[in-house]
């Protein structure tokens, strides 16, 4: 290869590389751009973008907020607080399954001290792979009304569930002890579910949430 071919092939490589390892933010702090609602157009009622940039979900009616873009390998870090009693969500590899519902893996945000599906535990607290793989016992979840500090790692079928910087959920999408658990779930017989690819979606489960520096890094 001649040398100047060598070069730009060279830095077209490490642009490469540098674009795929750079964070992008998920909230501009001033609108609802990159989000639509389940069937693709504007976000509903009830998302809004306060004047100190955080996204709020004032309660239900406001259906839930899908990303116009998919991540299969990727890095996902945001902030949240809950209102007492409170439950939300954000979910990954989101697909329409069945030509019906949106679905995907949901890293649950839910009161455990006073929301009824809270006080369920396992598979259903904070933290936790939902319905699928518990959350550490031992992990560091604020008080109500105090930001949280989340992390998603996916990467080659793993997913790791981090909270206020701890790991608190694991699990191996091609391991056998996935298809057990995932057999067990609310999800065994949904066809297609978490192919390992699909939209973030921020949930709505009816109660008040608030988000902040949401950011995402392809891996």
């Amino acid at each position: 290869m001649k040398p100047l071919l060598l070069t730009l092939a060279l830095a077209s490589t490490l642009s490469f590389a540098r674009a795929a390892s750079e964070w992008a933010s998920l909230l501009d702090g001033k609108s609802l751009a990159g989000w639509t609602s389940a069937d693709g157009g504007k976000p509903g009622e009830g998302w809004n973008v306060e004047a100190d940039g955080v996204l709020h979900l004032s309660g239900k009616g406001a259906g839930i907020l899908l990303s116009e873009k998919e991540y299969s390998n990727f890095e996902l870090e945001w902030e949240w607080k809950l209102a007492e009693a409170g439950n939300n969500g954000i979910k990954y590899w989101v697909t329409k399954i069945g030509g019906k519902e949106w679905l995907g893996i949901e890293y649950q945000m839910i009161d455990d001290n006073k929301h009824p599906d809270g006080l369920k535990g396992g598979s259903h607290n904070t933290g936790s792979i939902y319905d699928i793989f518990d959350s550490d016992k031992e992990k560091i979840l604020k008080p109500i009304g105090e930001w949280n500090s989340s992390r998603i790692v996916a990467k080659n079928g793993v997913l790791e569930h981090y909270l206020n910087g701890k790991l608190c959920s694991k699990a191996d999408t091609k391991s056998d002890e996935w298809k057990e658990h995932l057999a067990k779930s609310k999800f065994k017989s949904k066809v297609g579910f978490a192919p390992g690819h699909g939209k973030i979606m921020l949930t709505e489960h009816g109660d008040p949430a608030w988000f902040r520096n949401m950011r995402i890094k392809e891996l």
